[in-house]
């Protein structure tokens, strides 16, 4: 193992996740047993960790099929505890415990046998997606960093290397560590939706981490892009590209959309869910395509099969995220192409105070967490 000079100790701080529930389950450590990194591996001193819904999501056990609803601020801060956590991960049986955190920044401190000395001591970010080596379009053998392996919260972290890349920006590590997982599930979506430039793009959830991340992303494309969110983000969503912003709690809000569009969107991105999917149905043009990664308010809903046909539309779901596109998103945030949105930073061991406040929905971007001094 090839190291670099800060080796000595063998425990480090971690928030551990002990099970599915509330905010209870995530317990700091002052002395969690430090990871070695084995051959192909990296070990990393964690800068700085992204928070995201998958992050709730897990520790909630909303993936579990028994959960039907949306993730509400009391279910989010409390958790399902009468329902069958057995495939409560996003990939189903998750193991506890579990340091999650998905969206690294720091710098590689040590590296196993057949890892390039070279990488120790470089400045770099981790792609989340732990995609099957030998056949990475296999989707079934996809895993992600901080839900089936061991991710960031904590000061160290073990990632393969080939999921670890260098980064040369004047951005600032919490900065960077917004980017991981909205933005390249954002590209995702896009991509996946085929949106092409002078189209016209929906975003939901348009203020979080994957919407702001869409509507910058859209604008790369010279796509017009209409964002739906609360009317006191309007402005912060214009700031980052947004053509037009509709109050989501607007009275026949599909008919408001679709005057906004001038007759129909092309591409619905969704991240919502619940009574919305129907209405970002109902504003599709003939030919238009929905893509979803995601169902905060709701994972149930209702579909007019008439809709779908008689419009020709495509419903796409998007959740791994294929190889190259992590280096796509990098090219962009080195030459400033995207800008980050943080909303806020937290010290490590204020983790549950970070999702406290991730929970409350009332910031636009991401939170993040710092690894700070002890």
């Amino acid at each position: 193992m090839k190291t670099g000079t800060k080796t000595t100790t063998k425990t480090m701080r971690a928030v551990v996740l002990t099970g599915h529930g509330g905010l209870d389950k995530l317990e700091y450590h002052a002395h969690w047993p430090k990871p070695v990194p084995g051959a192909g591996e990296a070990l990393i001193r964690v800068a700085a960790c992204g928070l995201n819904n998958t992050d709730i999501n897990t520790r909630i056990g909303w993936y579990a099929k028994g959960v039907e609803g949306g993730v509400g601020k009391a279910t989010a801060l409390d958790g399902y505890p009468a329902v069958d956590h057995s495939d409560g991960g996003w990939g189903g049986t998750i193991s506890f415990p579990r340091i999650q955190g998905a969206d690294v920044c720091g710098v590689v401190e040590a590296v196993g046998a057949g890892v390039a000395p070279a990488w120790v001591n470089k400045r770099v970010m981790v792609d989340p997606w732990l995609l099957d080596a030998d056949d990475p379009a296999n989707l079934a053998g996809a895993r992600y960093f901080g839900s089936e392996v061991n991710g960031g919260y904590a000061d160290y972290t073990v990632v393969p290397a080939g999921n670890v890349h260098e980064v040369n920006s004047d951005c600032t590590d919490a900065e960077l560590a917004t980017f991981g997982c909205a933005y390249t599930t954002a590209e995702n979506l896009l991509t996946r939706a085929a949106l092409k430039g002078g189209e016209t793009v929906l975003v939901s959830g348009a203020s979080g981490g994957v919407g702001s991340a869409v509507i910058q992303l859209a604008k790369i494309r010279d796509a017009k892009v209409i964002a739906i969110s609360g009317a006191a983000k309007a402005d912060a969503l214009a700031s980052l590209g947004a053509d037009q912003v509709v109050d989501r709690r607007r009275p026949e809000l599909a008919a408001a959309i679709t005057d906004a569009a001038g007759g129909g969107v092309d591409v619905a991105v969704d991240v919502v869910g619940g009574a919305l999917f129907s209405v970002l149905l109902d504003c599709l043009r003939p030919g238009g395509r929905y893509a979803t990664s995601g169902a905060i308010a709701g994972a149930v809903v209702r579909l007019d099969l008439r809709t779908l046909y008689l419009n020709d539309l495509q419903l796409v779901g998007a959740t791994v995220v294929p190889p190259g596109t992590f280096p796509r998103l990098l090219r962009y945030i080195e030459n400033k192409t995207l800008r980050p949105v943080l909303a806020r930073q937290f010290p490590l061991r204020d983790l549950a105070d970070a999702q406290r406040m991730f929970i409350e929905k009332k910031h636009v971007g991401n939170i993040v967490v710092v690894m700070d001094s002890p």
